[in-house]
């Protein structure tokens, strides 16, 4: 089923994996959420906090593509195949969406801005991590 998927994909002249076409979305709205939170330190009248935390919701939704689209390729480019950066990338991804669910909680909760930044602080880490992880994985080291 999953070669089926990818062999339409080549009917398209579509031949690569689709995980880092959407990998992007859930990372750089991390990103983001640093950067409007440190523009709210700024100039807290913008109100950039709430557009830090719309950040953190959309990228916890953005994960599930995400994920289905690293199973699929880890499946179809690796066979399935498990060595120690597929067992890292799995740690970080399940640590990656506990940590934005639990920033969701501190700000439904009303946790200052400050400690959320924390927050959104550890969410760029663990992105780090998978973003180094997936090099290492594709690249090699």
């Amino acid at each position: 089923m999953i070669e089926s998927f990818y062999n339409l994909l080549a009917v398209f002249g579509f031949h690569h994996p689709i995980h880092p076409i959407v990998v992007h979305l859930p990372m750089g709205l991390v990103v983001g959420s640093v950067a409007f939170s440190l523009a709210d330190m700024k100039w807290p009248d913008k109100n950039y906090a709430v557009t830090a935390y719309h950040c953190i919701l959309l990228s916890l939704i953005s994960v599930v593509p995400v994920y289905i689209a690293g199973l699929l390729d880890w499946q179809q480019w690796f066979a399935g195949d498990v060595n120690q950066w597929i067992v890292i990338k799995l740690i970080l991804g399940v640590a990656l969406t506990v940590m934005l669910f639990a920033t969701v909680q501190q700000k439904k909760k009303g946790a200052p801005q400050k400690k959320l930044f924390v927050f959104y602080l550890i969410n760029l880490a663990i992105c780090g991590g998978l973003g180094f992880s997936g090099g290492e994985l594709v690249w090699g080291g």
